[in-house]
């Protein structure tokens, strides 16, 4: 795609940040399509000038709420937005992050994720859809969002989680470079099967943290897939490191490891 153009939705956010500096190292233009940069992806308030002579959008938008009909809200509304006015402007590829195993949701954010694909795929532009394991960074976020004093409660996962630099870098070959097969949708993954637990005390060891990790079986679907494998990558799969051990080395020592 030469030197491209891209608008990245979402821009700002955990994986969108390394989106935004994948791509400029390989020398593209990068557009940030976020909030702090006066665009949102929900009012549409600066999409039109943000997507103006872009090639490509890649969006990788979270939602305030993890929740199935705010969620679903927020997605369909996004994508719907960015399709909308990156047909205006005459773009000619939509990329999205989406999850590994929400094709067998029963409801929850994977359902949510799982209509936002339908409504990315439903637009005008021309879609590509990246499915991927969860990142390696959101086990200090689910282990701060489950302390309870000295005990961290954390669900029951089966995961071959991955780097979010990994996830960014694909994403930004998917939208700058050739046309792929469309079936079936790929999923990207770590090299190896993890238990959330289990990483977790390896976050707490280099921390210093004497914390125990108690898992905790959820009756709500997303806890339902991530304790029955539904979250792990399929034959399909492409693979990639480093591990959850290697990137972890790579992190600050402190309370802000992982």
């Amino acid at each position: 795609m030469g030197s491209a153009k891209i608008a990245v939705a979402g821009a700002t956010g955990r994986l969108g940040r390394h989106v935004v500096e994948v791509l400029g190292a390989e020398g593209y233009e990068v557009v940030p399509i976020a909030r702090s940069a006066g665009v949102d992806v929900i009012t549409g308030d600066g999409l039109a000038d943000a997507v103006k002579d872009a090639d490509a959008i890649i969006d990788v938008t979270a939602g305030p709420s993890s929740e199935q009909r705010a969620a679903t809200e927020f997605f369909t509304t996004a994508a719907q937005n960015l399709q909308q006015a990156g047909e205006r402007a005459g773009v000619a590829r939509y990329v999205v992050v989406s999850i590994i195993g929400i094709q067998k949701a029963a409801g929850g954010y994977g359902s949510a994720k799982l209509a936002h694909e339908q409504a990315v795929l439903a637009g005008p532009v021309p879609a590509r859809i990246l499915r991927v394991a969860q990142f390696h960074e959101l086990v200090g976020v689910l282990m701060d969002m489950g302390r309870q004093g000295d005990v961290i409660y954390l669900p029951e996962m089966r995961t071959q989680i991955i780097a979010a630099r990994t996830v960014a870098e694909a994403l930004a070959a998917m939208a700058t470079g050739p046309e792929a097969a469309g079936a079936p949708v790929p999923e990207l993954a770590g090299p190896r099967e993890e238990n959330l637990a289990s990483l977790a005390r390896l976050v707490a060891a280099r921390r210093g943290d004497q914390v125990r990790i108690e898992e905790v079986k959820g009756a709500d679907p997303d806890s339902q897939a991530a304790a029955d494998g539904s979250l792990l990558p399929g034959p399909h799969a492409k693979l990639a490191g480093p591990t959850f051990g290697e990137w972890l080395t790579t992190q600050p020592d402190n309370g802000s490891a992982a």
